[in-house]
């Protein structure tokens, strides 16, 4: 395992200390502790890797999708700019659509999502750009 793995099964032993199983809020929660702990470019690749992983380990490596989970972290780090919030709680209250699985139907298309393309590398939002990039809409 690399230094990168450590640093998220410790992110995610502490995300998991207070809940009872890995839903949608603990992974928002693990991304915001990888971004305000290491920025956003680091925390893309340690939550893509770890959470690429955790999917194989578990018996599920189809679960996995690289867009959705760059998209994730590229929209908690952008949340994250603009806060000084140093409470996950307090964080989720102040942007409580982070907690709406839904988000990224605002930006992308399921169709794009179930992709291969996606599944294994990045695509870019095809309906709406993601706050703060200038990325063109595919």
């Amino acid at each position: 395992m690399s230094l990168a793995d450590d640093v998220f099964d410790a992110l995610m032993a502490e995300v998991m200390a207070h809940a009872d199983r890995f839903g949608h809020r603990q992974h928002i929660h693990l991304t915001w502790l990888a971004v305000r702990r290491y920025g956003t470019g680091t925390a893309t690749a340690m939550i893509s890797s770890g959470i690429q992983r955790t999917a194989r380990y578990a018996g599920a490596p189809q679960k996995y999708n690289a867009t959705v989970s760059r998209a994730w972290v590229e929209l908690v780090g952008y949340h994250v700019a603009s806060s000084d919030e140093d409470d996950f709680a307090a964080f989720a209250d102040r942007y409580p659509a982070l907690l709406d699985k839904r988000l990224l139907a605002h930006h992308y298309r399921a169709s794009t999502l179930a992709t291969a393309e996606a599944r294994s590398g990045w695509v870019a939002p095809d309906l709406k750009p993601l706050p703060g990039t200038d990325e063109a809409v595919a």
